[in-house]
């Protein structure tokens, strides 16, 4: 079966979401880290799998359900970090950050019959998910990170390498404090919106 794998930061102040500062803190930007990367990580637990996998950068916390193996980021650039996460595969696999606290376990079901690649374009030019039927990390290495140009980089990188590319739905990513309003009304039952809400009930004392 599809290994799942989550790319994410431990959501500590200062270190997670620092383009939402301002309007919020460094606190209040780490515990809307906390809510969507909590939201993003029980997603894919309902989602049916063989493996899952969080890829981190820091140390694990309350917020990590059962179920998961946790792998260290490797040290280099973004497109090293996801190179690696794949190479850890030794089958079909699906990678998703934690910024898209919107996702469905609909979404990440994805069997790969009729195609070698799925790809899941972000509103800001990057991407939110990308599959492969048969991992291979030098579809990722070079590609340029947070850059607007970014999907559009990998994408071509797919289709020259001759995969059959499934195109998944675009979403938006957490970013900034208008995504992070966008998306929230969007997926009003998530953690993640309720983060936001209460936030936004401290701010108006």
């Amino acid at each position: 079966m599809i290994t799942l794998l989550v790319v994410a930061k431990e959501p500590r102040p200062g270190r997670v979401k620092t383009r939402l500062t301002p309007p919020f803190t460094p606190a209040e930007a780490a515990s809307l880290a906390e809510a969507a990367l909590e939201d993003t990580l029980r997603t894919v637990a309902a989602t049916p799998a063989g493996r899952r996998v969080l890829v981190l950068d820091g140390e694990s916390g309350p917020w990590l359900p059962p179920g998961f193996d946790v792998v260290p980021q490797c040290a280099g650039g973004l497109d090293e970090r996801l190179a690696a996460a794949f190479a850890g595969c030794d089958g079909p696999a699906l990678l998703i950050g934690m910024d898209t606290p919107q996702v469905t376990p609909e979404l990440l079901t994805v069997d790969f019959e009729g195609y070698d690649a799925c790809f899941g374009p972000a509103e800001d030019g990057g991407f939110w998910a990308l599959g492969l039927a048969r991992p291979d990390p030098d579809l990722l290495r070079g590609v340029p990170m947070s850059t607007s140009a970014t999907g559009a980089v990998q994408r071509a990188r797919l289709v020259a390498a001759g995969l059959r590319v499934r195109d998944l739905p675009r979403l938006r990513d957490v970013d900034t404090s208008a995504d992070a309003e966008a998306v929230a009304a969007g997926a009003a039952h998530s953690r993640f919106a309720a983060a936001l809400t209460r936030l936004h009930a401290v701010g108006s004392r």
